[in-house]
């Protein structure tokens, strides 16, 4: 029985040496092996020296490919197991003193290799069949691969899993038409290149990858961005997303709540219109959205700070000369409870309030004045120039123009009449 994974082994005597371990872990293959007399390394004191062979622990690494052996039986302190979904435990020896650190490992394997560790322990038979002796082959570390490139259907992998450690996996020009789902074990990956496919769609599961920092589907068959994923554990991983040359012709609202994006490509998409809250992605410094159908721009939209902005080839429409006025007085109790639901950033969710005004209060405009709206506004169009957003801009037509319409909402006539400097 074998495991794949970073070993480290840390002595409980540094500390009282006066001493620190290097804490980093080494690239290891464990191995639980039976014992014969030739092999057995001397009892410790008080063990029993009869009885069947028991079973023993070796570290093998690319140094020491003999590896090293460590008893078993009755010498287990404690196992260290909060983090073992994440392919992370501790293993607490009593002789030698050592606490035996394992990290990156597969969390299923992990967690078998460590079950038929705690029945070694107690003595008793492991039902799996155990390793021998002999040194590892150089082959055995080649699972430890973290970047494993495909370009064409013949070299994908059809029968046998990707190696478990991979953090960089690009497979593009496969063919494919959904996600693998053998690549969604890849709890290492930290960048994932699908781009030139045929993916339809995104499983919610994509999410579950908590370390993904990259994403690209560029060039595939997308026509969404689901909003789970909006959710997920992207929100606080994702730094960079191409979704170019799909047919997405809208982002939800909750896409702007992967306010760690610094990159984002949706050039030849579908676009109609960017999601209003975009203002939110704070952290977003590359913005690329040439050749879409956007007619304008949100106002949130003059909020973000970007290093470079490509917007050419949208279909971006004239400024209304009138403004439309969707006021209502008195304000309806929805609209007034929801303007104070948002103004006070009451907590709210679909346990606690129906879906639908969940979708009402996600969807809400921003006033001009940082105050929020639901159905009642006015709702005016201006032009602004993009160099006020971005440092390098594209030229957004062949005419040599960098201004594009700005749609702007207004809570009450009040607020129009003190912006409309704005609206002229």
């Amino acid at each position: 029985m074998k495991l794949h994974c970073e070993v480290e082994v840390v002595s409980r005597h540094l500390p009282a040496l006066g001493m620190r371990n290097r804490g980093k872990g080494v690239r290891a293959v464990l191995s639980l092996c039976q014992q014969t007399s030739g092999s057995r390394p001397r009892p410790r004191a008080g063990g029993e020296r009869g009885g069947p062979h028991p079973t023993c622990l070796v570290i093998c690494t690319l140094r020491d490919k003999r590896g090293t052996r460590y008893e078993l039986k009755e010498n287990i302190e404690q196992f260290f197991t909060k983090f073992m979904d994440e392919g992370k435990a501790t293993v607490r020896l009593k002789e030698p003193p050592v606490d035996i650190c394992l990290s990156k490992a597969n969390s299923s394997s992990l967690k078998s290799f460590l079950s038929a560790v705690r029945l070694a322990h107690r003595g008793c038979n492991i039902e799996v069949p155990l390793s021998t002796f002999t040194p590892v082959k150089t082959s055995e570390f080649e699972k430890f691969k973290t970047k494993m490139i495909i370009t064409s259907k013949k070299d994908y992998p059809l029968s046998k899993n990707f190696p478990y450690s991979l953090e960089h996996l690009q497979t593009s020009y496969c063919g494919l038409v959904r996600v693998d789902m053998r690549m969604l074990c890849l709890k290492n990956l930290r960048k994932l290149d699908l781009s030139h496919n045929h993916i339809k769609k995104l499983p919610a599961t994509i999410g579950d990858l908590i370390h993904l920092q990259e994403l690209n589907l560029s060039d595939n068959h997308l026509e969404s961005f689901s909003v789970a994923l909006c959710q997920s554990t992207l929100q606080k991983s994702l730094r960079s997303l191409d979704l170019s040359k799909n047919k997405i012709k809208a982002l939800p609202v909750q896409f702007c709540q992967l306010r760690e994006l610094t990159d984002l490509n949706l050039d030849d998409n579908e676009l109609i219109r960017f999601p209003f809250k975009i203002g939110q992605l704070t952290n977003l410094r590359f913005l690329s959205a040439a050749r879409n159908k956007l007619p304008f721009l949100p106002s949130e939209f003059q909020n973000l700070c970007l290093e470079y902005l490509d917007l050419f080839g949208n279909t971006f429409e004239q400024p209304e000369a009138l403004p439309v006025i969707r006021l209502q007085t008195p304000l309806t109790l929805l609209e007034s409870s929801a303007r104070a639901i948002l103004y006070n950033r009451i907590p709210y969710d679909s346990h606690i309030i129906p879906f639908h005004l969940c979708q009402d209060l996600d969807t809400a405009k921003t006033c001009v004045c940082g105050r929020f709206c639901l159905s009642c506004f006015i709702q005016g169009t201006t032009t602004m120039n993009l160099h006020s957003v971005a440092h390098t801009v594209v030229l957004v037509d062949n005419m040599g123009g960098t201004e594009a319409p700005i749609l702007s909402y207004f809570c009450s006539l009040a607020c129009y009449v003190n912006s409309c400097d704005m609206l002229k």
